[in-house]
């Protein structure tokens, strides 16, 4: 019995999904954007260098992103569907050994051996597939993982994200410009982490010192690499 504003199963991991593929890729944007622009900025003053090279981060990273989204998606959803698959020919094949299973596994949490195989032969009648697919396997046979869903939340979320420090380093004067683009960083990854903690129920304080903790590592070696270089170069 659902009441109204509750989350129902099938459309939360369908959700949960592509938010965490997305709040993954903004984080992963602004990090490695910010990186490299600062990286850059150590180098040079020169804006059309800085911006030529954050946006050829963005494009990369959030195409990048994407396919890596989709191929890793795509194997898990195969990898569900040949469980499904040799799911379904176990129960042709021996049908009473998938449903004394099948009420093994409820008694196994906590159901008298009586009410198991009651609850085992009801479910089979219904839809012995889906029973087992949903007790055995833990998967939902009508919302398989999707990977187009994933590859698109992570690369509109890593150019998102990868926007931040881009904008925040290329607006401001000379003099600013690292400062400006590592207070941005910090808020943005203040966010995600904030963000992926309550998807995860996970203590926020600890997602957020990790996030800031590695931007800020991120940002402060890839300056003074730059800055090295530049003057070397120089």
């Amino acid at each position: 019995m659902t009441h109204a504003g509750e989350p129902h199963h099938d459309d939360l991991s369908g959700r949960l999904n592509w938010l965490r593929a997305g709040v993954l890729g903004a984080n992963d944007g602004i990090v490695s954007t910010a990186g490299l622009v600062v990286g850059v900025a150590g180098a040079t003053a020169d804006r059309t260098a800085i911006l030529a090279a954050g946006v050829a981060g963005l494009v990369a990273g959030s195409l990048s992103m994407a396919g890596g989204e989709y191929v890793s998606v795509s194997t898990q959803r195969d990898t569900e569907r040949a469980a499904l698959t040799l799911e379904a020919r176990e129960l042709r094949e021996m049908p009473e050994e998938e449903e004394r299973e099948l009420a093994g596994i409820y008694q196994d949490k906590g159901l008298s051996a009586e009410l198991a195989e009651r609850v085992a032969h009801e479910l089979t009648e219904k839809d012995a597939l889906r029973a087992h697919a949903e007790a055995e396997l833990q998967i939902d046979p009508d919302n398989l993982t999707n990977p187009w869903q994933a590859a698109w939340a992570s690369l509109i979320a890593f150019a998102a994200g990868a926007l931040v420090p881009l904008v925040a380093i290329v607006l401001p004067p000379t003099a600013w410009r690292v400062w400006a683009c590592a207070v941005a960083v910090l808020v943005g990854l203040v966010l995600t982490g904030v963000v992926s903690a309550r998807l995860g129920a996970s203590p926020v304080g600890r997602a957020v010192r990790r996030n800031v903790v590695v931007g800020s590592l991120t940002m402060i070696v890839t300056y003074y690499v730059g800055l090295l270089f530049g003057v070397t170069m120089g």
